[in-house]
C-alpha cells in the first residue's frame, strides 16, 4: 500500500505530508483546494508525463516522494520536475529512468483518472479485461506470430529481384575465387614472410657480420681465449672457486654462441629469385587486406562469410523451398494458437458479463446488463461490450449506449471482478454525475474493494466519505510572502467532530448547520454498523 505522500511545490501545493493507512481513502475538499493534485502527483510518481507547467510559481522545481510496502518489501519512489531541464527519477535513492519507474510504479498503483472509464470505449481495452478475466495464454501465439515474421524477413533477404541476385552472385564468386586463390597459409603468413624477406634482403651483410663476431670470439687472443687465461689465472684459489665456476660456465656458453652464429651465418645465401617472390607474395597479401580486412584473420573471415552468403544464393530455390515449408508450418502452429485463445475469449465472454451484470445491480443498476461479444477471425481480436440500459431495449456497444455515469459504474463493476491487479487502486471523480441510491452502492462497492486493495478515492459525494476508512481534507488557504498574497493547499486527516463537519458540508455546503450535521452523522454511523459487520 501507499504509506506516505511527501509533495513540494506542485501545483497549489506549498508543502503536503500524508501518512496513510490500508482500506478505503477518501480525499475531500472544496473545488479548487487542490484535491486532483494528490493523483497528479501520484501520476507522477509512475512515469507519468512530466509539464513544468505544474511547478508552484515562484518555485524552482516540483517533488513529489512515495513510501510503498508490499509484505515485506519496501519501495521509495520520487520524481523531481524542475522548471527548466528534464525530469529526474529516482528509486530508493538512486537515480533511475522515467521507464524504470513506471515498471516499478505499474506493479504497484492503478489511477483511475476522471475519464478513465472513457477507456472502456476502445477495443483494446476491452479484450485486455476479457484476456485477464479468463487467463487468456497469449504467449503461443506471440511466439508462433514472432516465428512468422523471422521466416519472412529472411525470405526478403534471399533477395527477390533476380537480377540483383546475379550481380550479387557474380561479385561474391569473383571475391570467393580471389580469396581462395590466394591460399593464405596462415593469419601470420605476412609477418612470417617479412622477416624472411629481412634476412634476403641483407644475406651478404649478415654474412660478414657472422663471421667477423665469430673471430672476435674464437680467434687468436679472442674473447674465448681470454676467459681461459682468466680461469688460469685464478688456478683453485677458493677465494675466487664461486667465480671461477661462473667464468667455466660463461666460457662454455661462448663457445656455444659462436658455433651458432657461425650456422647461422651460412646459412644467409643470396637468393635473388626467392627475394623477389616474397616482395610478390607480400604484395598480393596487402591487397588482399586493403579490399576485405585490417588483418589477414579479418580477410579469412570475411572469405567465409561470403562463401556462406554465395551458397546461399546459388541455392536460392532449395532455401526459397525451404523456407515456404516453414512458413506453413508456423501458420499451422499460428491459426491452432489463435484457434485456442478465440476458445478461451468466447468461452469465457458470457462468465465475464454475467459477473459484471451482478455487480451492475449492486451499483443500482438493476436493470442493466452486460453483453461480451467476440468477433472477427480468430484468435477474435474484436472484443466488445455491449449494454442494455433496461430490459427491452436492443444492446448496443458502451460508445453509444452508456451514460457518463453508468460508464463509470461500468468500470467499477469491472474492476470489483477483476480483482488483481496492482495493491493501490486511484480513483478522481469517477463518481461524479452519480447520486442518491447510486451513489450509495458506488460506495458500498468501493468499501468492499478496500478490504482486498488500499483504495485512494478523490470524491464529492457524502456516501462514499462516510464509508471510508480514513478521511483526508484539503483546505485552501492564503499566505502572504514578500508583501504578495499566494494560494497553499494543507492536508489533514480528520475524524471524529471534525470528520462530521467535512460530511455536512458535503451534503449541504453549510457544515455548521444542524440538519446538516445530523444527515451526516446519520451516514458516519451506518457507515461504521456496516463496516464492524
Amino acid at each position: 500500500m501507499l504509506a506516505e505522500l511527501h509533495i513540494e511545490d506542485l501545483g497549489v501545493i506549498d508543502r503536503l505530508d500524508l501518512v496513510i493507512g490500508a482500506g478505503l481513502v477518501v480525499v475531500t475538499g472544496e473545488t479548487g483546494a487542490g484535491k486532483t493534485m494528490i493523483v497528479e502527483a501520484l501520476e507522477l510518481l509512475v512515469g507519468g508525463r512530466a509539464d513544468t507547467g505544474c511547478v508552484r510559481p515562484g518555485a524552482s522545481e516540483a517533488r513529489v516522494e512515495g513510501r510503498f510496502t508490499v509484505g515485506d518489501d519496501e519501495w521509495v519512489l520520487a520524481r523531481v520536475i524542475p522548471t527548466d531541464g528534464r525530469s529526474r527519477a529516482y528509486v530508493n535513492g538512486r537515480l533511475a529512468t522515467v521507464a524504470q519507474l513506471a515498471e516499478i510504479g505499474t506493479q504497484l498503483v492503478d489511477i483511475h483518472g476522471q475519464h478513465a472509464h472513457q477507456g472502456l470505449l476502445t477495443t483494446a481495452v476491452q479484450r485486455a479485461a476479457l484476456d485477464t478475466f479468463a487467463g487468456t495464454d497469449l504467449a503461443p501465439l506471440r511466439e508462433a506470430r514472432a516465428r512468422l515474421t523471422e521466416i519472412d524477413a529472411a525470405m526478403a533477404s534471399l533477395g527477390g529481384d533476380q537480377r540483383a541476385r546475379a550481380r550479387e552472385i557474380d561479385l561474391l564468386r569473383f571475391q570467393v575465387q580471389e580469396i581462395d586463390g590466394v591460399a593464405i597459409a596462415s593469419p601470420d603468413e605476412d609477418g612470417e614472410c617479412e622477416r624472411e624477406e629481412d634476412v634476403l634482403a641483407d644475406a651478404s651483410a649478415h654474412r660478414e657480420a657472422a663471421e667477423l663476431a665469430h673471430d672476435l670470439l674464437t680467434g687468436d687472443g679472442a674473447a674465448i681465449d681470454r676467459v681461459a687465461s682468466a680461469l688460469g689465472a685464478l688456478g683453485s684459489r677458493s677465494p675466487f672457486a664461486e667465480l671461477a665456476a661462473r667464468l667455466r660456465g660463461a666460457s662454455a656458453e661462448l663457445a656455444d654462441i659462436a658455433h651458432d652464429i657461425r650456422s647461422i651465418g651460412e646459412e644467409c645465401l643470396d637468393d635473388p629469385e626467392r627475394l623477389a617472390q616474397l616482395r610478390q607474395r607480400r604484395q598480393v597479401l596487402r591487397d588482399l587486406r586493403r579490399k576485405y580486412g585490417e588483418t589477414l584473420d579479418d580477410v579469412i573471415a570475411y572469405g567465409h562469410e561470403s562463401r556462406a552468403r554465395l551458397a546461399e544464393l546459388e541455392s536460392y530455390e532449395t532455401r526459397v523451398a525451404e523456407l515456404a515449408s516453414d512458413r506453413q508450418r508456423a501458420e499451422k502452429t499460428e491459426r491452432s494458437a489463435a484457434k485456442k485463445v478465440a476458445a478461451t475469449r468466447r468461452a469465457a465472454a458470457s462468465r465475464l458479463a454475467e459477473a459484471v451484470t451482478a455487480h451492475l445491480a449492486e451499483l443500482a443498476l438493476p436493470k442493466a446488463s452486460i453483453a461480451v461479444d467476440v468477433r472477427g477471425d480468430d484468435p477474435g481480436d474484436e472484443v466488445v461490450f455491449e449494454f442494455v440500459a433496461n430490459p427491452g431495449l436492443p444492446p448496443g456497444p458502451l460508445a453509444k449506449i452508456a451514460s457518463g455515469g453508468e460508464l463509470a459504474r461500468v468500470m467499477l463493476a469491472l474492476r470489483l471482478v477483476l480483482t488483481a491487479g496492482p495493491p493501490v487502486l486511484v480513483f478522481d471523480e469517477v463518481d461524479a454525475g452519480i447520486g442518491g441510491r447510486a451513489a450509495a452502492a458506488v460506495a458500498e462497492a468501493l468499501a468492499r474493494l478496500g478490504r482486498s486493495h488500499q483504495v485512494l478515492m478523490v470524491t464529492h459525494l457524502a456516501q462514499v466519505a462516510a464509508l471510508a476508512d480514513r478521511h483526508v481534507v484539503i483546505e485552501k488557504d492564503f499566505v502572504s510572502r514578500r508583501g504578495a498574497e499566494s494560494t497553499v493547499a494543507r492536508a489533514r486527516l480528520v475524524d471524529g467532530s471534525e470528520r462530521v463537519d467535512e460530511v455536512a458540508r458535503m451534503l449541504s455546503g453549510q457544515p455548521d448547520s444542524a440538519a446538516a450535521r445530523r444527515h451526516a452523522q446519520e451516514l458516519l454511523t451506518a457507515a461504521k454498523k456496516s463496516r464492524s459487520s
